[in-house]
């Protein structure tokens, strides 16, 4: 029995004994917006027939489905297993280890340092105890009270004071200690103490020396562009260092290891879409029509942004006071200001804000930077069934069919007029325009119905403005190959990787809208940016060898030519001021005229001639009762269809200018509106 029992034990540490443990080496990692590939190096030797081989301290993050073996020759590979193990911790950071031995030699000291004091107390115990004793056994003179008092004095007082400084020394170790725990709490904050290995089988036809390559997918890295801006001076072109922010907490080291960059993402799901046929029939009036599109994400998620700041604005670029900005699966939130602003703390788990307004649609963004604006598009579905009365809507059914009050579904009652981008449509049914091609409805009713289209309203007007088409190219799946080997430990911590230099030109100019800004900023407009394979990310700017601040740099929502914004130069300044009239209103029968004049001035405070541009505009009026006459653009170069105003000013130093426009306005007694 006991030799049955020894071969049962026997058998598994055979077969176990025939696993050869193999290590490997991590050479080469191509990193993408979000995982990494690692290429990973390691020798064996093969007999002829079966040879099994175990390669431990791997990552536990690995995409089983995406390992690769190459480079087997002849050989073959029976079977593959990847698992888990428990028992073997990974091999972290080397400097964790220091700091472990740091720690314990701090350790070792504080129990000396208390060692010490024990028997310093012990000491003053004595002292104290034959200071009793002497003083009831024998009469003393006073020369031996004095001489014996100030022995006790100086050897409590020396005993008081090493025991303080001792304490110190404790409180000094323990300070540290409680540092090095922190540093050594940042990097293993994961608590992952498990490694991955692979178990390979070959089959060998004869006996062979090989290098194998194993590569597979891991989670928990990636990369963030990241930009610098300099510029020396007015003249100088602008500096353009591309970068790349990488981080990995893989569980291994990425120690000397050649490193590429990849703007593709190998988490997508790349899968074609399968498109049926849409058949139509009549659904309960409570269903949504509202279908929602699956749309590109084209901004990789930074895990170094702890706070972001920005602005939510409608589709014309006016903000959306009290927008909802969420972090997505979160209840943590804030709301946007009067001006559309918005500011929110977004660790430890933020990934993604949810932005959200009445009567728009919702936005899902990744956290992509500490600076990120977002523009809402309108919620068609929400204006699909909407009664106006005047100019307001009042939002009374879920349904497709859209309803005009005091028009019935009776065949005998006309149906509303539609105006399409401003034409009016005969014959028109629902459903004749798809809803991806509505931007806005609008539905006008009763005398305000007939005071803009006569009888042709009398039964209700439907207001429809479509949407324009928006080209947007995709991304190609860019790699920029780093010449320079790098190690990034496995702590989540930034690498910063330089990925490209460019020199660009530049013209620079002043840019002035004293109407939504005081302030005088410096631009620098580049052309021919789109070689430069840019990715959305931050911009840190400097200018003449000073930090002049952050901004986000979007080539997705960039033209032909990129401006950026170097600054604000607090040495040119422009003042916008309306001129007083007070007969400015005045009344013609059922009319209200407001006349409106603006002064604009601009000083070029510097030791050097600037080029400015000044902008304004004149309002334009979208309801026929409102009229916009007298147009005076002064010396500007006016717009008629945008009403924007603009000046192109050359300033020499210590140099002012003045220009004015005015404009009339006319509308309804009794109306209001707002300029």
């Amino acid at each position: 029995m006991k030799k049955l029992i020894l071969l049962l034990f026997t058998i598994p540490l055979i077969a176990w004994g025939n696993e050869k443990t193999t290590p490997s080496q991590i050479k080469e990692v191509t990193v993408y917006l979000n995982g990494a590939q690692i290429h990973r190096k390691a020798k064996i030797t093969l007999k002829t027939g079966t040879n099994e081989f175990l390669f431990p301290g791997l990552s536990p993050k690995i995409d089983e489905s995406s390992i690769q073996i190459s480079g087997l020759r002849s050989a073959s590979i029976l079977s593959m297993a990847y698992d888990l193990n428990f028992l073997n911790e990974l091999k972290g950071n080397p400097q964790v280890q220091q700091w472990e031995e740091q720690v314990m030699t701090l350790k070792h000291k504080i129990a000396m340092y208390q060692n010490l004091i024990l028997g310093l107390e012990e000491e003053e115990k004595i002292i104290t105890t034959n200071r009793t004793i002497g003083s009831e056994t024998q009469a003393l003179n006073l020369s031996q009270v004095k001489e014996i008092g100030t022995y006790y004095r100086e050897r409590i007082t020396a005993i008081k004071n090493e025991i303080f400084d001792t304490n110190l020394k404790i409180n000094k170790a323990n300070l540290e200690i409680t540092k090095l725990k922190k540093q050594i709490q940042e990097i293993n904050n994961d608590g992952e103490t498990e490694q991955g290995q692979l178990k390979l089988v070959f089959d060998a036809p004869v006996p062979m020396n090989l290098e194998l390559s194993i590569s597979y997918l891991v989670a928990d890295a990636g990369w963030i562009p990241n930009y610098d801006i300099k510029s020396e001076k007015l003249d100088a072109p602008i500096q353009l260092a591309y970068k790349a922010h990488v981080y990995q907490k893989t569980g291994n080291t990425w120690e000397n290891v050649k490193i590429t960059l990849s703007t593709g993402n190998p988490n997508v799901n790349v899968n074609k879409p399968i498109l049926g046929t849409h058949y139509l029939n009549f659904v309960h009036s409570s269903s949504s029509n509202q279908r929602v599109v699956s749309k590109k994400n084209r901004y990789p998620y930074n895990p170094g942004v702890s706070k972001v700041t920005g602005t939510v604005v409608d589709q014309t670029g006016y903000p959306l006071p009290g927008a909802n900005v969420v972090i997505k699966g979160t209840d943590k939130g804030t709301q946007t200001d009067f001006d559309g602003n918005f500011s929110l703390e977004v660790v430890p788990s933020g990934r993604a804000l949810v932005v959200s307004y009445i009567g728009f649609q919702s936005e899902e963004i990744p956290i992509y930077a500490s600076i990120m604006n977002v523009q809402l598009e309108e919620d068609i579905s929400a204006l699909e069934e909407v009664v106006v009365v005047g100019y307001g809507e009042d939002a009374f059914g879920s349904s497709g069919n859209l309803r005009v009050r005091g028009y019935s579904k009776t065949p005998k009652v006309q149906p509303p007029l539609y105006i399409i981008d401003g034409v009016p449509v005969k014959s028109y049914s629902e459903g004749d325009l798809d809803e991806s091609e509505i931007q806005s409805m609008e539905v006008l009713n009763g005398d305000e119905a007939l005071a803009v289209y006569g009888n042709r309203g009398s039964h209700g007007i439907v207001v429809i403005t479509t949407r324009q088409n928006t080209v947007v190219d995709d991304l190609t799946n860019t790699k920029f190959n780093i010449s320079k080997p790098y190690s990034i430990t496995s702590d989540g911590d930034i690498t910063a990787i330089l990925i490209d230099a460019h020199q660009l030109p530049a013209t620079y100019e002043y840019f002035a809208a004293p109407i939504i800004n005081e302030n005088v900023f410096l631009t620098a407009t580049l052309k021919d940016w789109e070689k430069l394979r840019l990715l959305p990310g931050e911009a840190n700017v400097y200018y003449e060898g000073g930090y002049a601040g952050k901004t986000t740099l979007d080539p997705f929502i960039l033209k032909k030519e990129m401006v950026l914004s170097l600054g604000i130069d607090p040495n040119v300044t422009v003042s916008r001021k309306q001129r007083r009239n007070f007969k400015s209103k005045s009344f013609t029968g059922g009319s209200r005229i407001m006349n409106r004049t603006y002064d604009l001035e601009v000083k070029n405070n510097k030791t050097t001639a600037v080029k400015l541009k000044l902008m304004d505009r004149i309002p334009l009026s979208q309801n026929k009762e409102i009229k916009v006459s007298d147009i005076n653009p002064g010396e500007a170069n006016y717009n008629v269809k945008t009403g924007l105003l603009t000046w192109e000013m050359n300033l020499k130093s210590k140099a002012i200018q003045n220009e004015d426009f005015s404009f009339a306005v006319k509308y309804p007694k009794g109306r209001s509106i707002s300029l």
